[in-house]
């Protein structure tokens, strides 16, 4: 025998038990037959009577209510159940639930021969797993109690009964488990003394679907008789939950031309119900299209799926003649497989046409024209296109090229990404003179490629022709800088060259004029006629002007356009040296003690500003010595220093001594200077001048000082 008959058979027997124990025989609250078989017909006709239910609550069926498990099916007041509708496959079992304030129960009906089509109220609520075929040594009998969710009060309500066949004088009926005595806490209770189960609250099957509670019998002192025996609970499911879209935005995106059936998107939704029912069982539509140009119905949502898909010809989703190619669907969602009594829920699916490179740019004329003044540099002109394109793609936006006219490289286009226009730039100054006219040819594509059965055609080049202005140009020194090499001392008045300057202006026949823009010295003068460059005073290379033995002046040409126009040239005098400058000595005071032993007095140095060969070797002398006997000497120490000692000690006093220095110029140069010596007393570690007036310096630190500067040459 099957499985599920068997079982059946068992509840049967176990309600029967129930009313055996009960010892009530004249009326059974619930349905008289609960399990019905029907053979599946080729299609149940709308209206078609199938059978009739005969369900009591021995108490009138006072407010009597039917639900049943498909939505194509309806019992009425009287108990016949009929078909709402055409429909040839409806699964392989329904189930109809009755229920009054008094009570309720649940009817099978077994379609013979029929397939599933969704998950059946027996899969719900679970009998082959829930509720194990009683064993015949236990006396304790329970079946599944099943309970609607959303139940209104009175509470508590009798849900079910428990029987004890055997049970002993005395005994009592426990009730334990989640939804008793654990959390959440006294939802069901029972009946110690007649097993009656009741409920004391409303039930929400999607707070918790099934309450597995524990029977047991007791005696007086509480001790188990028999027992825990299984009782599962289950809660029959309620339309109560609207289907509702958790994965928004919906945002969805397809190429302009795609053909008809492309997917966009796909909108599902979720409803707490349970999935096994058709209380969870959704359908999907479009409620709503914006704009609904061209048509109203561009797309289509697959009813089971959710898959949004196109439904017009490519030609109709073309992104450059749509209104708007952002289109925004209300998406509706509805339960009971989509029949009036299902609830619904909403979103909004955004689908954008996304732009392909199906139009090429256009110049929006064929010939450009631009002027531009000699020897200026920058934009001249901005090439405008069209393209139809999405202006925020590469298939809109352009890249210029020139192809031909630019072999001095002199122009460069690049494209403004504001307007998409090509700016064409002079980068390299163009010379009047040279060539007046330019022409050029330029094309344009886009970033993107093409589609393949688009190309690049006419209206994709443009030729643009350049005017160049004559400018009355400054006049160029040829060569600049110019460059002379003259000794310094020159006489005043010599000829030092004659610059040359040309006018670019060569058509134009100007003359031009010369004259001193910067002479820092004041040295020199040029004739404004022939520009010929003559000295007004003694060149010195020496000169803070001069720098590394080179003077630097500037010169002014000067056409006679109208406005004028300047042209600046340089000159660079490199200074010869010449030996004009005589050397001299450093120090110029020494110390001595008066008791000295060492009788050198100080090391002297010399200099020239001149260059060599006009400076050292230098030659150092004492010029002439006042003191008869001679106790000055000089001897040289290297070609830059020589050494001043005493061959006797002297009094303490100032001393004067000329010293002659000559260096190696041809003719020399000799310079003579006094060196004061100031011979001092020099006493336990003191130094004492007074005596001898002038400023004070030790012997020792002119001595190191000297030595410090012959060190550094």
């Amino acid at each position: 025998m099957h499985l599920r008959t068997l079982f059946l058979l068992c509840v049967l027997l176990s309600q029967v038990l129930l009313l055996t124990s009960a010892g009530d025989l004249k009326c059974t609250p619930g349905f008289q037959q609960k399990l019905f078989h029907i053979d599946q017909p080729t299609e149940f006709i709308e209206d078609q009577f199938i059978l009739n239910l005969n369900f009591s609550d021995c108490k009138g069926n006072d407010k009597l209510h039917y639900e049943v498990s498909s939505p194509y099916f309806r019992v009425n007041n009287d108990g016949g159940l009929v078909a709402l509708r055409n429909i040839t496959a409806v699964g392989k079992t329904l189930f109809v639930h009755a229920r009054t304030p008094y009570a309720e129960d649940m009817a099978e009906l077994v379609i013979v021969g029929g397939k599933d089509i969704q998950g059946s109220l027996q899969d719900i609520f679970k009998f082959a797993r829930t509720s194990p075929i009683p064993r015949q040594k236990r006396s304790i009998v329970v079946s599944p109690i099943l309970i609607p969710e959303n139940q209104r009060q009175p509470f508590p309500r009798d849900v079910g009964k428990v029987v004890d066949s055997d049970r002993p004088e005395g005994s009592k009926f426990r009730l334990t488990g989640k939804g008793v005595d654990q959390e959440p806490k006294g939802i069901f209770r029972i009946n110690e003394n007649t097993g009656s189960v009741s409920v004391t609250r409303t039930l929400d099957r999607e707070t918790i679907a099934t309450y597995q509670l524990f029977v047991e019998t007791t005696d007086g002192n509480g001790r188990t008789l028999e027992g825990p025996v299984p009782l599962e609970v289950i809660v029959i499911d309620q339309n109560d939950n609207r289907p509702i879209f958790r994965e928004g935005p919906y945002i969805g995106h397809v190429m302009e031309g795609s053909p008809t059936g492309t997917t966009v998107m796909r909108m599902t939704a979720f409803d707490a119900d349970d999935p096994a029912t058709d209380n969870a069982l959704l359908r999907y539509n479009i409620r709503q299209q914006t704009p609904d140009k061209p048509s109203p119905n561009m797309f289509y949502i697959d009813p089971e799926k959710g898959d949004i898909v196109t439904v017009v010809s490519p030609a109709l989703l073309d992104r450059e003649t749509l209104e708007n190619p952002k289109y925004e669907l209300i998406i509706e969602a509805q339960d009971m497989a989509g029949i009036d009594v299902g609830l619904t829920g909403t979103a909004t699916a955004t689908i954008m046409i996304d732009d392909k490179n199906d139009h090429s740019p256009k110049f929006t004329k064929k010939e450009f024209q631009a002027t531009v003044e000699e020897g200026a540099v920058g934009i001249i002109v901005n090439l405008t296109v069209e393209d139809k394109d999405d202006p925020t793609t590469g298939a809109w936006r352009a890249a210029y090229t020139i192809i031909n006219g630019n072999q001095g490289q002199s122009f460069e286009i690049h494209t403004n990404p504001q307007t998409n226009e090509g700016m064409l730039s002079v980068v390299k100054p163009l010379d009047y003179e040279i060539s007046a006219f330019h022409t050029l040819l330029i094309k344009v594509e886009n970033e993107d490629p093409l589609v393949p059965d688009v190309s690049y055609g006419p209206s994709s080049t443009a030729t643009v022709h350049i005017t160049v202005l004559d400018v009355n140009e400054g006049p160029v020194f040829y060569p600049d800088p110019m460059q002379v090499t003259k000794k310094e001392n020159i006489s005043v008045g010599s000829v030092l060259l004659t610059v040359n300057a040309t006018d670019p202006d060569s058509l134009q026949h100007q003359t031009i004029r010369y004259s001193v823009y910067k002479d820092p010295a004041g040295w020199l003068n040029i004739n404004p006629i022939n520009g010929t460059v003559d000295t007004t005073a003694v060149l010195d290379r020496e000169s803070p002007f001069v720098h590394n033995s080179v003077y630097t002046a500037l010169f002014l040409a000067i056409d006679s356009g109208n406005p004028p126009a300047t042209g600046t040239g340089t000159l660079l005098i490199t200074l010869e040296d010449v030996n004009d400058n005589a050397p001299f000595i450093y120090p110029t005071v020494a110390e001595v003690c008066d008791d000295a032993k060492n009788l050198s007095v100080v090391i002297l140095g010399a200099t020239d500003k001149d260059l060599h060969p006009n400076t050292d070797p230098f030659k150092f002398e004492i010029h002439k010595q006042t003191v008869p006997d001679k106790v000055w000497k000089i001897s040289k120490i290297n070609n830059t220093h020589a050494l001043v000692s005493l061959l006797q000690n002297l009094n303490k006093a100032n001393y004067h001594l000329p010293i002659m220095v000559t260096d190696s110029g041809k003719p020399p140069m000799t310079n003579i200077t006094d060196l004061r010596v100031q011979v001092c007393s020099c006493k336990n570690s003191k130094v004492d001048c007074n005596a001898a007036g002038g400023p004070h310096f030790s012997l020792t630190s002119v001595l190191l000082i000297s030595l410090f500067s012959l060190a550094c040459l």
